[in-house]
């Protein structure tokens, strides 16, 4: 009859359920890790960061009869950004990321920003917005004092909301329909009280079908800025007839962010002066 020591057998199942403990845990622990090492890190989102992934690529824009004004947008991680390349190929105007949340301002913004409009162009600034973190006056508040104001000199546009794919987390940040819609006008309404003018819509109108219910009820105040990598615009999102700037590509020369203003020159400069 076999002898067994005081202690001797505990001891050993312990330990076989403390690896079996730690495998499981490994186990539930690693999708979760591998997603959060897959999402970029806060700050580095800009215009059209989701359209390839989300929206796709329909061909190249063909050449229009109407008059078009060529644009760039640019962000941190494009760095010092050759502007006087830019304005001889054509460019007349440019955006800026300013800043993102309430936790993010652009780096380069000053070279950026300052460095278009001292080649010649009519410049603005953005905010990436997520809705996920601060209310949309919160944001906006930060973005108006973090370079996204406005002036009458004839050179500076209205600042833009950058509202699309959250690259982060959950495409529409969380929020239903009316919520996102409700962050959107605490957004606009602060940014118009701070500076007196109607800030831009940058979107897809995929994104703002998905995540607004394609809402129609900033198109009489606030131009749209529309986000499709295709031949054509395509259907804009409710309430607008027309589009007021239209970003068609994110593989174009010098920066990648290609961009047109959706009349000639004198009407960007409309745009600029309200």
């Amino acid at each position: 009859m076999p002898v067994h020591r005081p202690g001797s057998v505990r001891p050993r199942r312990l330990l076989s359920a403390g690896l079996l403990l730690a495998a499981l845990s490994l186990g539930l622990t690693a999708p979760a890790d591998a997603a959060d090492t897959a999402r970029p890190p806060r700050g580095s989102a800009h215009m059209g960061m989701g359209v390839l992934a989300h929206d796709g690529q329909h061909g190249t824009p063909a050449p229009t009869a109407a008059t078009q004004t060529e644009g760039v947008d640019v962000a941190g991680y494009q760095g010092n950004v050759d502007w006087p390349t830019l304005w001889s190929s054509g460019v007349k105007w440019a955006y800026t990321k300013a800043t993102e949340g309430t936790y993010y301002t652009n780096p380069y913004f000053a070279q950026q920003y300052n460095g278009s409009y001292n080649v010649g162009m009519i410049r603005g600034a953005y905010h990436f917005a997520t809705p996920d973190t601060t209310s949309g006056a919160t944001q906006a508040n930060y973005f108006v004092d973090h370079g996204g104001g406005w002036s009458k000199d004839g050179r500076t546009l209205p600042g833009t909301l950058d509202i699309e794919w959250n690259p982060y987390g959950a495409e529409c940040y969380g929020k239903s329909a009316s919520a996102m819609v409700g962050w959107i006008a605490d957004f606009l309404n602060t940014y118009k009280a701070r500076t007196g003018r109607d800030a831009v819509i940058y979107t897809a109108a995929s994104w703002w079908s998905d995540c607004t219910g394609n809402y129609g009820g900033f198109a009489s105040a606030n131009p749209l800025w529309i986000a499709r990598y295709a031949s054509e615009v395509g259907t804009l999102p409710a309430g607008w007839a027309y589009y007021t700037a239209w970003q068609y590509t994110s593989s174009g020369p010098t920066v990648g962010d290609h961009d047109r203003f959706n009349g000639a020159l004198d009407r960007v400069v409309a745009l600029a002066n309200g």
